[in-house]
């Protein structure tokens, strides 16, 4: 298979010690189109992967999310390959990805990590994490995938520029999956291999705080994908301190004839706000349907 219409895009911050090996590989097995998108690396990364034959794109910011954002807009090849550049993904399985982009099944293919993971690439937090998130991402966009935090990843180039992405950071792969599924995109799964990262490179990735992100951002975005959720549960949160406040209030006159008017006007604002809140989200619901239902006619036209 001739893989001349692929991008194989590595985004890229200080890889010296797997960027080279990673390149080499895909060279091999013949991808000749290897863009190399670099975050200002301060070691050898620049310089192994212009040795190793692949074309080099620098950020003119910071961040994975930012790297990627930039530089969709520069590839002209119809398809781009996703990998990351530290070696925990096999080149030799690209193929897996690409065939459903290739033959017209998908736009968007992500490679499912989560099925072969061998020993010592993901620490048990990170698993709990990660199982954690993409159930979050179920429950609220009802698409059921398994490993949506997946760098390894392939689309069509008119697919990915459909995209509205804007998070800088390590959430770009759960945007970029929530934004196929808002913009009707036929996504698939793929199994792959996951490695631990060579010997003496450290990862990037802070749990705690970058896993924060990501579920922030998956709330977020909830807010036009399913208003229902998003405003749903901000009104019950309104509407559930008010019912509280309320019960002690309704306790203290019931009993003690205590009056508390300043809480009885917070519980009554309280309970009106989440009510309103609930309605938003219904209109919201109604709103986003339509909006679905539009994209998938539009796509409908464009196959």
């Amino acid at each position: 298979m001739s893989y001349k219409d692929v991008c194989v895009l590595i985004p890229t911050l200080n890889e010296e010690e797997s960027i080279e090996p990673v390149i080499r590989e895909f060279r091999a097995l013949g991808y000749e189109n290897i863009l190399v998108v670099d975050g200002h690396s301060t070691d050898a990364t620049v310089a192994k992967a212009r040795a190793a034959g692949a074309r080099i794109f620098l950020q003119s910011g910071s961040g994975k999310g930012q790297a990627l954002k930039e530089v969709f807009a520069e590839i002209v090849e119809e398809y781009i390959l996703l990998i990351d550049g530290d070696g925990t993904y096999l080149p030799g399985e690209a193929g897996r990805l690409l065939a459903p982009v290739l033959n017209g099944q998908a736009d968007h293919v992500v490679g499912n990590r989560l099925g072969n993971v061998q020993g010592g690439a993901l620490k048990r937090l990170n698993m709990i994490g990660n199982k954690m998130i993409n159930r979050f991402f179920a429950a609220i966009y009802g698409v059921h995938l398994t490993d949506i935090l997946s760098g390894y990843r392939a689309f069509t180039t008119d697919g990915i520029r459909l995209l509205d992405l804007s998070m800088p950071g390590f959430e770009i792969e759960s945007e970029i999956t929530i934004e196929s599924v808002k913009k009707g995109l036929r996504i698939i799964e793929v199994p792959i291999t996951y490695r631990p990262r060579p010997a003496g490179t450290k990862t990037k990735l802070h749990p705690f705080r970058d896993g924060l992100k990501i579920i922030l951002t998956i709330f977020r975005m909830a807010r036009t994908e399913n208003p229902m959720f998003y405003f749903g549960l901000i009104g019950s949160f309104f509407g559930l301190v008010g019912f509280l406040i309320g019960v002690l209030v309704a306790r203290d006159w019931f009993f003690w004839r205590i009056e508390h008017v300043p809480l009885t006007i917070l519980t009554a604002i309280l309970i009106i706000v989440g009510f309103q809140l609930f309605l938003i989200g219904m209109q919201g619901d109604m709103m986003a349907s339509m909006h679905r239902e539009m994209m998938r006619e539009l796509h409908r036209k464009k196959r």
